[in-house]
């Protein structure tokens, strides 16, 4: 029998958690249990849904600092972004709690003046849900709440390293739903495989290369898909940008959580002489603190585990060896657990694969530009394209940015990381495949749209 086993990033001797990997089968069992449930629960009146979802966040508030401790413990985010993220899941549940009350439809005249045309939406029936483990509550919960809250079941199968997080999540919800109706199913990628196959509906985070093999199986089946697959986000810095505030949000955009969110700076694009901004950067850089992510000061804590940390190693001393300048990252934090200091790299050629490719962890490279044409170029000249931000004070220049960069979340003096829950969250190009998540755009994946009309009876 294979089994998941999930180690603390920081102290890789500490398993967290080591459970049974589901198989095909329990996936066939989960899928018909929620099956069998979710009718019911579509069928419920709005309050009652509205009431289990408000009853769930209660109980994930109360449990928050156990949470917390736990995604310090599994996924090494330090304390004060894994606080920022208990409260986020509370606010996500309690956000679509009220969703249920929206519109399902529209009342329309019929084209031949009598009679009655309408719209409403139905749930699709079972979501199967496949999270990453940067985000081990957030992220589940930004799928499985609408996927609730508009009368779905949920599969979800969590990224190994997320496992214990999950399963505790899913202890503190599911008491408040009917039985069968959200099943966390741990396991690999053959377990992530056959969720995808029993979806209903499909929601996917995580890599390019597995989201777009995600994409073509539910796209092959007929099933609506969406598929989140990271970045490679640039921070633009105009000349006329306040220097010290742009670097100090570039650095934590790039470094916080050891640079492992899809929204992470991983570009930084400097017009005209970079020697202030770089020198600005490198101070904000070393200002961050490094080290055990249970620590309220620590900023950058360990790369979720060793392949990561000789990804980021590997890639540093790759850009050196093709001419890069590297301005930070010559210190190892601690010796153990999977820690790797910042990295940032200046003049990396183009065609290396730190300007190409996402590498996740805490390297960022600095590139100079000489006009504004050249740097909406630049940030453009990648396959990615899920977020990108521009320092400015001029308002033409900041509008033009906002018109004609290639990201789904555009950010003007502010940081690439980081969303809005209530806002629609998406990229384009390699970032992303199908609708938005989150915001009002959920109802929209999580519900199909039918269109009635009633004629009189006789004609």
């Amino acid at each position: 029998m294979s089994v998941v086993v999930s180690a603390s990033p920081q102290r890789p001797e500490d398993v967290v958690v080591s459970v049974p990997a589901a198989t095909i089968e329990d996936v066939g069992t989960a899928a018909g249990a929620a099956r069998a449930a979710q009718p019911g629960w579509a069928a419920a009146p709005p309050a009652e849904r509205s009431g289990a979802l408000h009853a769930a966040a209660d109980a994930v508030a109360d449990a928050t600092a156990e949470l917390v401790d736990l995604v310090v413990r599994e996924v090494g985010k330090p304390i004060t972004e894994a606080r920022g993220e208990a409260a986020r899941t509370v606010a996500l549940l309690r956000y679509y709690a009220q969703q249920v009350y929206d519109p399902t439809g529209a009342v329309h005249d019929p084209s031949g003046g009598r009679g009655l045309a309408y719209t409403r939406r139905r749930p699709r029936g079972v979501a199967g849900l496949v999270t990453p483990w940067n985000f081990p509550l957030a992220i589940p919960m930004w799928k499985a709440a609408p996927a609730l809250a508009f009368g779905n079941a949920v599969l979800l199968k969590p990224a190994p390293q997320a496992t214990a997080c999950a399963v505790r999540l899913a202890e503190l919800v599911t008491p408040y739903l009917p039985d069968g109706l959200l099943t966390v199913l741990p396991g690999d990628a053959e377990t992530g495989r056959a969720v995808v196959d029993a979806g209903d509906v499909v929601s996917f985070t995580g890599s390019a290369e597995v989201g777009a093999g995600v994409g073509a199986t539910a796209v092959a089946r007929g099933v609506p898909v969406q598929c989140e697959m990271g970045g490679l986000s640039p921070a633009v810095i105009l000349p006329d940008a306040d220097v010290e505030s742009a670097a100090r949000q570039v650095a934590y955009a790039a470094f916080g959580y050891a640079g492992q969110k899809c929204t992470a700076t991983k570009r930084v694009i400097v017009v005209g002489d970079p020697t202030a901004f770089t020198d600005a950067l490198v101070t904000a850089v070393a200002a961050l603190t490094c080290g055990d992510p249970a620590a309220p000061e620590t900023v950058v804590g360990p790369v979720i585990d060793e392949a990561a940390r000789a990804r980021v190693r590997d890639a540093a001393q790759s850009a050196v060896a093709a001419g890069a300048r590297l301005l930070t990252g010559a210190r190892t934090p601690r010796e153990a657990g999977w820690f790797v200091a910042p990295t940032l790299l200046a003049d990396v050629p183009a065609d290396h694969l730190l300007q190409r490719a996402e590498v996740f962890g805490p390297i960022c490279t600095l590139s100079r530009v000489d006009d504004v044409d050249a740097a909406l170029a630049t940030a453009n000249d990648v396959r990615y394209g899920l977020a990108a931000s521009v320092f400015t004070a001029d308002l033409d220049a900041a509008l033009r940015f906002a018109d004609g960069l290639a990201a789904g979340q555009i950010k003007v003096n502010a940081p690439t990381a980081g969303v809005d829950f209530h806002l629609p969250f998406g990229g384009e190009r390699a970032s992303s495949y199908g609708p938005r998540e989150q915001g009002k755009a959920a109802q929209d994946f999580y519900t199909a749209l039918h269109t009635v009309t009633v004629a009189p009876a006789g004609g």
